[in-house]
């Protein structure tokens, strides 16, 4: 369901405070403090996502999407790179953080823009792709390091390039024998699933094993068209995962985080990571406390299929990396080699460990 009186709009981009006036998605004493936001931040809402937005009232999708004053607010210690890429960037569009995997970054805009994301200043309607020889240094990087095992593309949004650059980028990873994974990040699914066509699927697939992440936080996102484009995928061998942000008036209800991980497995979507939200300037409004993620996560455990559970992580700060911070169902007895185990309904039993 679309916003009243959104016909000339809803067929484009939304990009500007002046067009989320006219369609009833800020008020017009925001305008201001929205134009503030968009001088170093890029708005985008795609069509798409426009038609699902009910104004006027708490709407998923509309407080993942449609910008906030609350932007204009930098909390202490929140980072313009919150998870340290900088000091992993090797050349232009590669981030080398661990060993056996990187990041090829092979544009920096996406079709519609998080107002969570922990790369919102870098990315925007500004951003560029990687020129000709930028793209090349950077699938011979990976050529030269045979250590890299997999290949993350992410960026920006990689299926915003054509097919006539996309897929020319996958056939060069395909022909390196040591990258036996490639795995791409992306909101196209839900944002734009039309994107996802019968060419794109078979230009994706090749030697190594093609995986694709879908970027989704609430279950109102995954939409019959949404479905269908998981479908073209799956169906054609290529597994999909998920990767969500927990984030306060979105998902962080037991009932929408439920939700959401039940509608992932029913489209054959295997939930993958959850994510605590990183410390990107201005996006405290968001950011719930470690205790109520794992308070969700312990829920999940009682309530859904272990194909429903994703793994907490939080990205630490300064480059760290991953790990997870989910709840612990296991502590010490007095007893010697002895633990007291939790169960799902939060009993308490002994377990001697006999090995």
């Amino acid at each position: 369901m679309g916003a009243p009186g959104t016909a000339t709009l809803t067929n484009k981009t939304v990009r500007t405070a002046q067009q989320l006036v006219e369609l009833g998605l800020i008020r017009p004493e925001q305008q201001s403090a929205i134009e503030e936001v968009e001088e170093s931040l890029s708005v985008a809402i795609s069509p798409h996502f426009l038609e699902l937005i009910q104004p006027g009232v708490s709407d998923p999708i509309a407080r993942q999407f449609v910008p906030s004053p609350e932007e204009l607010l930098i909390a202490p210690g929140e980072l313009a790179d919150p998870i340290g890429d900088d000091p992993y960037t090797a050349v232009p569009g590669i981030t080398h953080r661990y060993p056996d995997r990187l990041l090829l970054k092979p544009i920096h805009v996406c079709p519609v823009y998080c107002r969570f994301c922990f790369r919102r200043e870098k990315v925007g309607t500004g951003g560029e792709s990687l020129s000709a020889a930028e793209l090349a240094a950077a699938l011979q990087y990976i050529s030269d390091h045979k250590e890299v095992w997999e290949v993350i593309l992410s960026g920006g949004d990689p299926l915003i390039l054509s097919d006539a650059k996309l897929i020319p980028i996958f056939k060069a990873l395909h022909e390196m024998p040591h990258v036996q994974v490639i795995r791409i990040h992306t909101r196209y699914m839900v944002a734009n699933p039309s994107r996802i066509t019968d060419d794109l699927v078979k230009g994706l697939k090749g030697r190594a094993a093609v995986y694709i992440v879908l970027h989704c936080n609430h279950a109102k996102e995954l939409t019959e068209e949404a479905t269908a484009a998981c479908a073209r995928l799956v169906d054609n061998g290529i597994p999909l995962l998920s990767q969500s942000v927990l984030l306060a008036g979105v998902n962080d209800t037991p009932e929408d985080m439920e939700g959401l991980m039940r509608a992932f497995v029913q489209r054959r979507v295997k939930p993958y990571y959850l994510h605590h939200l990183d410390l990107a300037r201005g996006t405290s409004h968001f950011r719930t406390t470690i205790q109520r993620g794992q308070e969700l996560m312990r829920l999940l455990r009682g309530r859904l299929s272990g194909l429903c559970q994703p793994t907490y992580v939080l990205d630490i700060p300064g480059g760290f990396g991953k790990t997870p911070i989910g709840p612990s169902y296991l502590s010490s007895a007095p007893q010697p080699n002895s633990y007291m185990v939790e169960d799902y309904k939060a009993g308490s039993h002994l377990y001697v460990d006999r090995g």
